[in-house]
């Protein structure tokens, strides 16, 4: 993550790199889901990502639930004309969305609130991602939105699909009493890459100002109470 941005857009360099950040990330997802154990861990993982590679593909077929866009062959590799670090992405920001919100929820975490937030964290990383992934020429809108190019139907879809997943994983992966510290930290640590990534590296103070208003006052709180969890005295 931190080569990509001092390599040059729309280069070589930056084409190789994003889908190794992204295998990268979703890696670091599934080694942190331990307490659930690797049986579980590798069916959530699974299920997913299949499902939202098949999300992604009815979408460039038919516009739903994201509007009409299209990949480049530039992101490979890819399967069904949908690139494999595509639904890696969504997997690997799921679990530490759900996460986060389940820690900034506190005491007011319930299953549906936790779908709520989830979704609403997991919607907020694309408010980075999209941008970055459509300046390097990866996707194309056919019309484009009022969102550096992005038409606002792509984060409704974001929104709609997020929220399935995070359903799925109340169910896969139920949450333990406290957050997984790790998955906190893997969220508030995209959160913080990206804003500073925009605001000084791809040299644009909007998307730092929109997705960092967006995921930094959740990854905040979610990092603030984890702390406060892990001080909390009488633990075993």
């Amino acid at each position: 993550m931190v080569a990509y941005p001092l390599a040059r857009q729309g280069g070589t360099a930056r084409r190789v790199l994003a889908p190794v950040v992204v295998g990268a990330l979703a890696v670091t997802t599934t080694s942190a889901l331990r307490p659930w154990g690797r049986r579980r861990a590798a069916i959530a993982a699974g299920v997913v990502t299949v499902a939202t590679a098949a999300v992604e593909r009815i979408g460039t077929a038919t516009g739903v639930p994201f509007g009409k866009y299209g990949y480049t062959d530039r992101l490979r590799p890819s399967i069904a004309g949908v690139p494999v670090a595509v639904p890696l992405a969504w997997w690997a920001m799921a679990a530490p969305a759900r996460d986060a919100a389940h820690a900034a929820l506190g005491r007011q975490s319930t299953p549906a609130r936790r779908v709520a937030l989830g979704a609403m964290a997991l919607t907020a990383w694309d408010l980075f991602l999209d941008p970055q992934m459509v300046a390097e020429d990866f996707w194309r809108w056919r019309r484009l939105g009022r969102y550096r190019g992005i038409p606002l139907t792509n984060f409704a879809g974001w929104l709609v699909t997020s929220a399935a997943v995070m359903a799925f994983l109340e169910w896969a992966l139920p949450p333990q009493e406290r957050a997984e510290p790790a998955l906190v930290a893997e969220y508030a640590g995209m959160a913080a890459m990206e804003t500073v990534g925009f605001a000084a590296f791809f040299r644009d103070p909007l998307v730092a100002a929109v997705g960092g208003a967006a995921m930094l006052p959740i990854a905040a709180t979610a990092v603030a109470r984890t702390i406060s969890d892990d001080r909390r005295p009488g633990d075993g």
